[in-house]
């Protein structure tokens, strides 16, 4: 009863009701709080604490790093141009932790320990199983936000924390909803922002086959349809509804036997929620589980990132649609749901005679790993909530922006992967099973975000920050919504905090252009001298002899590289100019996207400012992993002198085959 009525009453007068009697004591102040311990919300706590705020980061559940930690270790890159800032040097510790430059592929359990350093580094605050009750706002501000403990909220103390900024990095966006900002949830129709690839989408990706009858009894309408098929009718292409693209886990499994648990038949498991595949295996003879049934990522030291994959997979298609709005406990009754689901799938393929034998003894080879979430019975504790809840503020960014149609302005950030959504429903077709809402258009290169699009409407909220929620349509959020992009746009988030609290102004009213230049010139937030890039695209630091073509290409490190497919014919080359900022020593790194026809050798010459030093690259040696096609090389460490006195020569001699010119990278060495 009490909590019904407390429910009811106003903002000021719930305060004012729960401060003198279960909140004495437990206020906390600070300059920044960030809601949501995402790996967006680890660094953008860390970059606000760096920049000498004052810093609280708050998590709902007990698990740190999102997805990211939660078993998406096979990175969704799209670009590594759009990966800046301590988003890259993310990756740059976790390829250190592996003996490599950069690494996107990693052990959950590795990139959490990371996340954790930089906490430690950076003394942020942290406090788990806290989550959000109530927001006191007053004239356009957050004042405080009252928290409630995740497990025993009837019981425990509630907490209140003050804030001159709050940042929301949550999937979920519930700071941004309990503060009043404007939001929407599911699909837009085409018509709203003059789309094509929103609403209601009939392709043919992670689709069934024809052919696959939806009833219990094959045959028999009456016998009522197979679980997990709905009963609606498929509404016209284009159709704005509120269905989700659906969500799955991200499987962490091991094929290491001597570190594997056996994948054991679950709790609730229910063998009739798989009818439907044993009707895909059916018709389409799979010979093997990887990308027929599973999409099976390898990850380091014999474990798996395994995603969905066609028309029956991990993904638990329709099953998520009340997930955004839902309270605390009707959440988490869906991930159960989702647990059991994907548990039992896996307990399934291994186990039911049904499943053809070959299947079921690949399937037996993997485990659940002995050392991954040992706090959470091996399994990842985190659902991939691939969307829910979407700002709406004064600029949404649109399928335009993706294509190039459109440029943001006032960008903090980019993003590159392709428009991507997942199923959002299975409907009868035809009289035949079919999957709807799967969209993958890609082939445009890295975009901006604007800044504007991470902030809300003035009159809603004046000191609220929404990196991960941000104001995009359904389709432009499936290329935006990757991890690198949320770790990237929270730091300028954080950076963007700090700015409207020196300056005594809203978030939007700050200074972008000193933004971006913080950004540009401290990328790490510890005020060390940074990397250099030169891409191609930066015709002021290049020197090009001869005649080279300009391409927007797949693997290309930005938007464009440089070939030469003469073979040699005639002497051509690119010079890479850096502008050195301080004389010391660098590493220098070139990128090679790994495209057909290669030349089997690149010839660089690297001008330190008084010698020359020739190096030879074979490119059959370099390894590309992950969802990329390019890789970076290290050329060596050199002492390079002040001012633009250096450059990285590529030449076309020797060669047999296209050569190309695309991005160099001078590391400074850091001091110890």
């Amino acid at each position: 009863m009490l909590k019904r009525l407390l429910a009811k009453l106003p903002l000021i007068l719930l305060f004012s009701y729960l401060i003198p009697n279960q909140l004495k004591g437990q206020d906390v102040e600070a300059d920044v709080c960030v809601y949501g311990g995402t790996a967006s919300g680890v660094i953008t706590a860390y970059t606000a604490k760096k920049l000498g705020k004052s810093v609280i980061l708050i998590e709902p559940s007990n698990h740190l790093g999102g997805m990211t930690t939660g078993g998406l270790g096979h990175t969704d890159i799209g670009n590594k141009f759009v990966v800046t800032g301590l988003a890259r040097d993310f990756y740059r510790r976790i390829g250190k932790h592996y003996g490599t430059f950069e690494k996107w592929i990693f052990e959950p359990h590795v990139a959490k320990n990371i996340l954790l350093n930089y906490l430690k580094e950076a003394d942020v605050q942290v406090w788990y199983q806290t989550r959000l009750r109530a927001v006191n706002k007053q004239a356009g501000f957050i004042q405080s936000i009252i928290l409630e403990d995740d497990e025993k909220p009837a019981v425990s103390p509630l907490r209140v924390v003050k804030a001159k900024m709050f940042i929301d990095c949550t999937y979920e966006g519930d700071l941004m909803a309990k503060a009043g900002v404007s939001y929407t949830v599911g699909r837009e129709a085409n018509s709203q922002y003059g789309e094509t690839y929103n609403g209601v989408q009939m392709l043919d990706k992670h689709q069934f086959p024809d052919g696959i009858d939806p009833y219990r009894i094959k045959g028999k309408r009456e016998s009522g349809l197979i679980w997990g098929i709905s009963n609606e009718a498929l509404p016209p292409n284009g159709t704005g509804d509120k269905k989700l693209q659906a969500y799955n886990f991200r499987i962490c499994l091991s094929k290491n036997p001597n570190n594997q648990i056996p994948i054991t038949q679950p709790e609730n498991y229910d063998p009739s929620k798989y009818e439907l595949l044993l009707r895909q295996i059916e018709l389409t003879q799979p010979k093997e589980l990887n990308w027929q049934l599973l999409h099976i990522a390898p990850m380091p030291n014999q474990k798996t990132d395994i995603n969905n994959c066609g028309g029956f997979s991990t993904d638990m298609i329709g099953m998520n649609y009340d997930y955004p709005e839902a309270d605390y406990e009707t959440r988490k009754q869906i991930i159960k749901a989702h647990e059991d689901y994907t548990k039992g799938l896996l307990y399934f393929i291994g186990n039911d005679p049904r499943m053809p034998e070959h299947l079921r003894k690949e399937m037996k080879l993997y485990g659940y790993p002995k050392d991954e979430y040992v706090e959470n019975g091996n399994w990842s504790p985190q659902l991939y909530i691939r969307e829910a809840r979407r700002m709406v503020g004064d600029y949404v960014m649109t399928q335009h922006h993706c294509e190039g149609k459109e440029i943001a302005p006032e960008a903090v950030g980019m993003a590159a992967y392709t428009m991507d959504s997942h199923n959002c429903s299975r409907l009868v077709v035809n009289g035949m099973v079919k999957n709807e809402g799967d969209v993958q258009i890609g082939g445009f290169p890295p975009y901006p975000i604007a800044y504007r699009a991470l902030v809300p409407k003035e009159s809603e909220c004046k000191n609220l920050l929404v990196p991960v929620c941000l104001s995009a349509t359904h389709i432009a959020f499936g290329s935006i919504r990757m991890e690198p992009v949320f770790m990237v746009l929270g730091q300028s988030s954080a950076v963007a905090a700090s700015l409207a609290i020196d300056n005594q102004t809203s978030v939007q009213h700050i200074d972008v252009k000193k933004l971006q230049n913080i950004l540009k010139t401290n990328p790490l937030a510890d005020g060390s001298t940074p990397e250099i890039l030169v891409d191609n695209e930066n015709i002021e630091n290049i020197l090009i002899k001869g005649t080279w073509k300009k391409e927007k290409r797949y693997g290309s490190y930005g938007l464009s590289m440089l070939i030469d497919d003469s073979k040699g014919s005639k002497p051509k080359s690119v010079s890479f100019i850096p502008n050195i900022l301080k004389a010391g020593t660098y590493q220098v790194y070139f990128y090679l996207p790994k495209i057909q026809g290669l030349s089997s050798q690149v010839v660089l010459r690297l001008y330190q400012g008084k010698k020359y030093k020739e190096i030879v690259i074979k490119t059959n040696e370099v390894v590309v992993e992950g969802q990329t096609s390019g890789e970076w090389v290290n050329v060596g460490q050199y002492a390079l002198p002040k001012g633009r006195k250096s450059y990285l020569e590529v030449y076309n001699g020797s060669s047999a085959g296209n050569v190309l010119a695309d991005a160099v990278l001078f590391v400074p060495e850091k001091s110890k």
